[in-house]
This record gives C-alpha cells, structure tokens and sequence, in this order.
C-alpha cells in the first residue's frame, strides 16, 4: 500500500542534511531504493520498526488526548522549576572543540590508494556500508545503507571492506596531535573526539592556524567550536564538507542558535524520537520549548530533562580528564546477547559490580554512561548527566535502565544484538 511504500522511505529515504548530499534527485533515488529492497529481510525489518513507531505515535497520540487543562497546568509549574535549576548551572567560560574527521574510513583508503579518489567508493560489504565518499554521496550512497541498494543506485561503487586496524592506526597518529592541544581530550571513536581548547587558547592568546597539520590523513576536518560539548557536535556538522564553526560564548548567541535548530541535527535524537516530536509538530528546538509541558507528560523523565537542555542550549562544558580518578567502569564481552531480560539483568548485574567498586574507592558520580557494542561491531555510548551524584547499585540501574530501553526501542522490532555491555 501507499501507506507502507511511505513509512519505509521515511525510514530509508535520502537524508539530504547529510554533507555532499544536497540538491540530489530524492525521487529518483527514492524509487530505486524502493524497488531494490522490496523482499529482502532489510525491506522487511524496516517496515516493522515502521509500524512499531507509528503504534508508538498512535499510542501517544491518545494519551496526549486524555490530558487535563489541569495536568498541563501543574505539568508547566515544574517544567519552570526545572528550567530555572539548569539555567543557574549554565557555564559559558570553556571553549569545547569537536572534531569529526568526515568520511574517516573512505578518507584513509583514497589515501592508500590514490586512484579511488575519483571513485564512488565505499566501505562495508554488500550487507552494510560504514562510510561513504562524495562522489559517492552523489548517488545517494550513504552510510548505514546495504551495499546491494547502494550498488543499483551507483553501478560503478567500489566497495572496500573495512580495515579497522588500519584506521586505528591512523587514528592514533591523529590523537597525538589532539593531545597537543588538550592532553585530557575525550576520544569518541576513531574519527570524533571533543578537546577543551580553554587552557590553550590563555597559552596561546592570538587564535592558532588551527586546521591542524595532518591534511595528508584527512581532508575532510570538521570542527565545532562552542560553549559545551552538544553545541560543539552541533556545530561540527554546520560547515561540511571541510569547515569550522563558531558559536560565540554568550546566552544569547546560544539562544539564537538553538531556536532555528532542527530537532534531527541533535546528538541523541534520532530518528524515532524525531518522528514522535513531528507527529506533535515539534520540528525545531524552539517548539521543544514551547511544548515542553506537554511533553514532560508524554515522555519518560530521562527523555524529557534531555529535551529540555538541548532546548535551553546547556550540554557538558566538562570532557572527563583521563587521569583523575574521577570514573569508573567495568565491561563484559560475549558472543551474542539479544534477548531483552537477559540484557536487563546483564545491566543490573554490572551496576552492583560498579556500585561495589564505587564503594571501595569512597566514589560517587553525576554521570552514568552505558556503552555497548553490536554484532557489526558498532560501538555506541549513552550517558546522561544528573543534578545530583548516585552511588548505589539501584540509583545507577535506575538510569543506565532507561538508556538501554532507549537503545532497544531504537532497534525495535528488531532485536539488539549485543556483544559487549559496560558502564
């Protein structure tokens, strides 16, 4: 049905604020995406995670009409309260730096071999691509997408498969340069990485040729500069492909900012969370404001306090400095685990050891982070910040509880395939 065809493309469809992919023919593409897949289990999976959101959206939507003048009333009473604390914890004297080498894997194996620099090419296999370069992203060729569709929409792909020690390697030469700049840096993945550029820019007070040295690695560079860390990734992402964006350090350049921002272009809002803010006409970060008593009824506390710093422009202002002792962590590793109980209690049980730990060393800790590892070998982390600091095993699974649920809708229906979980 047309119904169908449309909640896939939703799902698969060209995604055009990605760089290299602006004014590409959508429908042409779209068509052929469509026709490729119809049949395979992508197509299949991608249908069912369709119709589970809207069941979520049709769900909510019903809630949202059993809501009383009087529960939105006290509802906005606490969203204030709340505004109010985080407002007084916003920090606006650090100089957060992202750094999101674009296209890492494609950029490292142009690099070894020149002649696929004129080359749609990407990495992956035909079941997944990771990345893919601009003559490529001129296809429709993406990320995240199985190299058989990319292959109908661009018969010339060159397909490489990946080659992680490789990238590590260079990744590791990149960090050393980092490490120039802020020795305490917070390496995300091979290719991201957030560096507080405070101290150095009092060492060094006129502003540094600051596209670093490494052009051979990666042309592709893109920094973000700003106030914290979700303002930082935000701003990496302005100037693709091969630019540096400023946001200066006062409330109203980051009020500014923050209104015109589409919701999708926030680190943790995906795409789910993306479809449930539109179905109630939320598409930009200033409408998160206005709705925000609504949607403190709507959604999970943990989902909501999020919504609600992204809205007011507050992220991290502190990269957790490597050497002090000021977290901790444990994590285990199997073969596959994909059966939800068994994931929550594998949590559970890795929140006592971490509570037991916490307790020998006298620690308590504002973040919890979550960070698991998938069957490809993707590797995601969740935190989330609190007011106040947790200690024990129930206050710790109490959230790292919520972030994994977070992971598992985000899947659903498709199981979460797991080979490592740590926090």
């Amino acid at each position: 049905s047309d119904n169908t065809k449309e909640g896939f493309l939703s799902r698969m469809a060209l995604n055009d604020n990605k760089a290299g992919m602006e004014g590409l023919d959508r429908d042409k593409i779209n068509k052929i995406i469509m026709e490729t897949s119809k049949g395979s289990r992508f197509y299949e999976n991608e249908l069912k995670k369709e119709q589970q959101v809207n069941q979520r959206i049709e769900k909510m939507m019903l809630q949202k009409a059993q809501i009383t003048e009087q529960q939105l009333k006290k509802a906005q009473a606490q969203v204030e309260r709340v505004a109010l604390e985080l407002e007084r914890s916003r920090d606006l004297t650090r100089v957060i730096v992202h750094v999101d080498m674009d296209a890492f894997y494609a950029a490292v194996e142009m690099r070894d071999c020149p002649e696929l620099k004129d080359k749609p090419m990407a990495v992956g296999s035909m079941s997944m691509l990771s990345t893919s370069n601009y003559h490529a992203r001129k296809f429709g060729v993406r990320a995240a997408m199985p190299g058989f569709i990319a292959k109908k929409l661009c018969p010339n792909l060159v397909i490489v498969p990946p080659n992680f020690d490789k990238y590590r390697a260079v990744s590791d030469e990149i960090r050393e340069i980092f490490a120039d700049y802020d020795p305490h840096f917070q390496p995300v993945s091979l290719d991201e990485a957030y560096l507080d550029f405070t101290d150095h820019l009092e060492k060094r007070q006129s502003w540094p040729e600051i596209m670093f040295y490494y052009d051979s690695i990666a042309p592709f560079t893109l920094l973000g500069i700003a106030p914290n860390m979700m303002l930082a990734k935000v701003c990496s992402d302005k100037n693709k492909p091969n630019g540096q964006y400023v946001l200066p350090s006062t409330r109203e350049a980051v009020m500014d900012f923050v209104q015109a921002l589409p919701v999708r272009k926030v680190s943790g809002i995906g795409k789910v969370s993306e479809k449930m803010l539109n179905a109630l006409g939320i598409s930009s970060c200033s409408h998160l404001a206005q709705q925000m008593a609504l949607l403190s009824l709507l959604f999970s506390e943990t989902s909501w306090h999020h919504f609600m710093q992204v809205s007011l422009g507050l992220g991290s202002t502190y990269i957790p400095r490597h050497e002090e002792r000021k977290s901790m962590s444990t994590e285990r590793t199997f073969k596959e685990l994909s059966k939800v109980e068994e994931q929550l209690s594998l949590c559970r049980e890795l929140c006592e050891d971490l509570a037991e730990d916490m307790k020998k060393e006298d620690l308590k800790g504002k973040t919890v982070t979550l960070k698991l590892k998938n069957v490809n070998f993707e590797v995601k982390t969740r935190a989330l910040t609190l007011q106040y600091a947790v200690a024990t095993a129930d206050e710790i699974f109490a959230v790292a509880k919520d972030l994994l649920k977070m992971e598992i809708e985000n899947e659903s229906p498709q199981p979460l395939r797991l080979r490592l979980m740590g926090n």
